[in-house]
């Protein structure tokens, strides 16, 4: 039987893949049970003898770790007639055992049976186990592409059927389990790759499935899918017609929900033809995207978690942080690896002009209803006003399933007329401000980088070989730009446009704070151009408090103490501190002494801080 993905299987087995054609086993034993029970080390076949040898293996495998008493041997064995050698049996099997498979793994009697202890092997269907597990996971998140070619790779771990060279009693008993595990996988792949358009290439595989399994209504419905995608409908009819036929005459039923579902929508003209693959409308991905694992895997639950209930609400995640702490890099990566979950689109916005200012919310109405399709004339739209356009974009993505992401958002008032509408679309916002429009509990900060991370980063950029070949330096580097993304971006790109200059020679140029802000430039990435534009935002009192803040130091320190510095009123300093607070522009600490918060800059914007021109605070 073909279970050997139809298509889109390239780059499925890698490296270390124990089920692909590139496994590396390195000389350690690698088991399986997905076919002929077998044991090979290093590539090289393990000789075995006999089904009953093989039996006990399977048995023991099967088992995964746990006790496997004597009477369940025995029955594997010899079903219910034992003889009454059966226990000097047994222990004959597992001594040719513990000959046979030496020293990568471990058997040892424990009470009334025996332990395989096999954990640095490798075992074909618990490879398949993680592999359509994976698979399945990224199915129901419609991260098709992902799916099929996890399922795929699953797939790839048989060999044949289960079991082939055991007794007849332990096949009666486990093979069924598993044939019905490997059944539930290829369904899945096929649904991945009936989602991916991948219809033509499907009905060849289907056909064939079909003919050796024609009570299976899930495959038959696959096939009448297919063949209804690829315009073959007179055939699908006949398909459907066989299957409702044989269920009668040898089950006496009449086809499932399932079946009878294919074919009714194929009779009313549904999904025909090649899916249609979401609108993304996103700036490209990172080059190199590092350090925020979790960050990303928390947006995407939060993102693709279908709503349910009647008091169901829009998905929403807001992503915070101060100036180049990897929002936008953040957000992209999460939104490209959701895109198909958002089957009408997935739209971006940028809600601020490159030098900075807001942009008018009319106009990003109008760029986004045009990435929609609405081809309506904008400018007469505009004459009338925002409120027309907040009308066309609310019935344009009523009942839509749309991702929306919303970049740098400087305020919930920008935000009023771009929310999406309706409980299966879902937002994604970045903003150096925490937002009200976005419940606190969907709030992400992100903070520097950890050391790990930064060097990992730098590493991506400027070349693993060239950042291990010089770890002192590196970690000078990494110090000076105090685990901020952007910074590390920059340094990356300046080391890999002067592949032969040193690495020390850089982190030199950094350790002077009179030179490190002008070092972190590099083409269109400037990080005190980026630190100046937050200043911009700032109310003319706070900014021009912010200077005078320099010699307090990295910190942390109290309002009374920034009061004292900078000649105002201990609440007067202590709203600046919190204005800074909510620019991502400085850091609020737990409370020390009661009543009393403390704060703290990043090393960056204090650095910048102590370049910024001082003038008189306005009062």
């Amino acid at each position: 039987m073909a279970f050997r993905p139809a298509g889109g299987t390239a780059g499925r087995d890698g490296p270390g893949d124990p089920c692909g054609p590139g496994a590396d086993t390195s000389g350690a034993l690698e088991f399986r049970l997905l076919g002929p029970v077998s044991v090979t080390r290093a590539g090289a076949a393990v000789p075995l003898s006999g089904a009953k040898i093989h039996t006990v293996l399977a048995v023991l495998l099967l088992a995964r770790g746990a006790l496997v008493a004597d009477s369940r041997l025995s029955a594997a064995l010899w079903g219910d007639a034992p003889p009454p050698t059966s226990n000097a049996q047994i222990y004959t099997y597992v001594s040719r055992l513990r000959k046979t498979l030496g020293n990568g793994v471990q058997i040892f009697r424990k009470g009334p049976g025996y332990v395989l202890d096999a954990r640095g092997a490798e075992i074909d269907l618990l490879s398949f186990e993680r592999l359509d597990r994976l698979g399945r996971q990224a199915l129901e998140e419609n991260r098709h592409e992902e799916a099929g070619g996890l399922l795929g790779r699953a797939l790839d771990c048989w060999s044949g059927h289960a079991l082939e060279n055991v007794t007849e009693h332990l096949l009666r008993f486990e093979r069924p389990r598993l044939e019905f595990l490997r059944t539930q996988a290829l369904e899945r792949r096929i649904e991945a790759d009936l989602s991916l358009g991948r219809h033509r290439s499907l009905v060849p595989e289907l056909l064939s499935l079909v003919a050796r399994f024609p009570m299976d209504e899930n495959l038959r419905a696959h096939l009448i899918t297919a063949l209804h995608r690829s315009d073959r409908q007179a055939e699908a009819v006949q398909v459907y017609g066989e299957g409702r036929r044989i269920l009668d005459e040898q089950l006496g039923v009449v086809p499932g929900q399932q079946l009878s579902g294919a074919y009714l929508r194929m009779l009313r003209g549904e999904s025909a033809g090649t899916p249609r693959r979401p609108l993304v409308l996103l700036p490209a991905r990172a080059a190199a995207f590092t350090g925020r694992t979790a960050e990303a895997a928390r947006l995407r639950s939060l993102l693709l978690r279908r709503p349910s209930g009647p008091g169901a609400r829009l998905r929403a995640a807001l992503v915070t942080g101060m100036p180049g702490s990897g929002k936008t890099a953040l957000a992209t990566e999460v939104a490209h690896g959701c895109a198909e979950a958002f089957p009408d689109g997935v739209v971006h916005a940028d809600l601020h002009d490159a030098d900075g200012a807001a942009r008018p919310p009319a106009a990003v109405l109008a760029e986004i209803l045009a990435a929609l399709g609405e081809t309506a004339d904008t400018a007469r739209t505009a004459r009338h006003g925002l409120g027309e356009l907040v009308c066309r974009y609310r019935a344009r993505i009523a009942g839509s399933r749309l991702l929306v992401v919303l970049d740098d958002a400087a305020s919930d008032g920008q935000l009023a007329g771009l929310l999406p509408v309706g409980r299966d679309s879902a937002l994604l916002v970045t903003s150096r401000e925490r937002l009200a429009t976005v419940p606190a509990v969907h709030t992400m900060s992100l903070g520097p980088l950890a050391d790990e991370d930064a060097v990992a980063l730098l590493a991506e950029t400027a070349g693993a070989d060239r950042i291990r070949a010089e770890p002192a330096a590196v970690r000078d580097l990494v110090r000076h730009c105090a685990g901020l993304p952007l910074a590390l971006r920059i340094a990356g790109a300046r080391l890999a446009a002067r592949p032969h200059r040193a690495v020390a020679r850089f982190a030199a140029r950094l350790a002077d704070p009179r030179t490190r802000l002008a070092a972190l430039s590099y083409g269109n990435l400037d990080l005190t151009r980026t630190l100046g534009r937050a200043l911009t935002r700032l109310s003319p009192a706070t900014a021009a408090v912010l200077p005078r803040l320099a010699p307090v130091g990295p910190g942390p320190f109290t309002a009374r103490l920034a009061g004292e510095l900078t000649g105002l009123s201990e609440a007067e300093a202590e709203r600046a501190l919190e204005e800074l607070v909510d620019g991502s522009l400085l850091f609020a600490e737990p409370d020390g002494a009661p009543g009393e918060d403390h704060y703290r800059f990043h090393p960056l914007v204090l650095l910048h801080a102590d370049t910024v021109p001082r003038r008189p605070s306005p009062r």
